[in-house]
């Protein structure tokens, strides 16, 4: 028998799929009610307000993803590489796929426009409920390039945020031209093999004199 979804996971599926389409600031309770097709007195009672809707979307992914990246970030081996950093990703990525079909996808859409809207209070709840696996990530990436200044390093973990959210959301329009220009059939799993050198060479890159 299939379970049937409570009023809670009626209104984190719906959040969750307009806040990926629209943006957190363009989506209104309104329309998360409607599309949910509850009142909006259920999201008050579950919730309380917007931003902590928001959170409890982004939670249910960041819930799976962070610990699957502090494991992989412990197990890397001595001497390792920013790449080596960068493949810590693929196995995080690829198990957001038990939260949802097109978890990988969903998430990096939520996440482009948690930064774009500058969510600062999503900044931090993730700090506070994942500030150890960042501080891991960062610490990581440090030992991989020691020439690197902190404020390099926040630019260029920017843009690769930024390069991530890209590759991820215009994959399908992007496979689409591989096909009809080069001929190249590429999966949708495989533009991550196409974007982690792309991502190390960015951050090993020569720091501008």
């Amino acid at each position: 028998m299939t379970k049937r979804a409570t009023t809670k996971d009626k209104i984190l599926d719906a959040a969750e799929v307009l806040f990926a389409e629209h943006g957190f600031k363009q989506t209104s309770l309104r329309q998360i009610t409607a599309e949910a097709e509850v009142n909006l007195a259920s999201v008050n009672y579950h919730f309380g307000s917007k931003k902590a809707l928001i959170q409890a979307v982004m939670a249910r992914y960041l819930e799976v993803f962070m610990p699957s990246l502090a494991t992989e970030l412990t197990q890397l081996d001595a001497g390792f590489s920013t790449r080596d950093v960068f493949e810590c990703f693929r196995t995080p990525l690829a198990e957001l796929r038990h939260v949802r079909k097109h978890g990988p996808t969903l998430f990096l859409s939520l996440l482009g426009y948690a930064y774009a809207e500058i969510q600062g209070h999503l900044r931090r709840y993730t700090m506070d409920q994942f500030g150890d696996v960042m501080a891991l990530l960062l610490d990581t990436l440090h030992q991989a390039n020691p020439q690197l200044s902190p404020i390099d390093m926040f630019w260029r973990l920017h843009f690769v945020l930024g390069a991530t959210v890209f590759a991820q959301v215009s994959g399908p329009a992007l496979r689409e031209i591989a096909a009809a220009d080069f001929g190249e059939a590429v999966a949708a799993d495989q533009v991550i093999d196409r974007l982690i050198p792309f991502l190390a060479g960015g951050v090993d890159a020569t720091v501008a004199e």
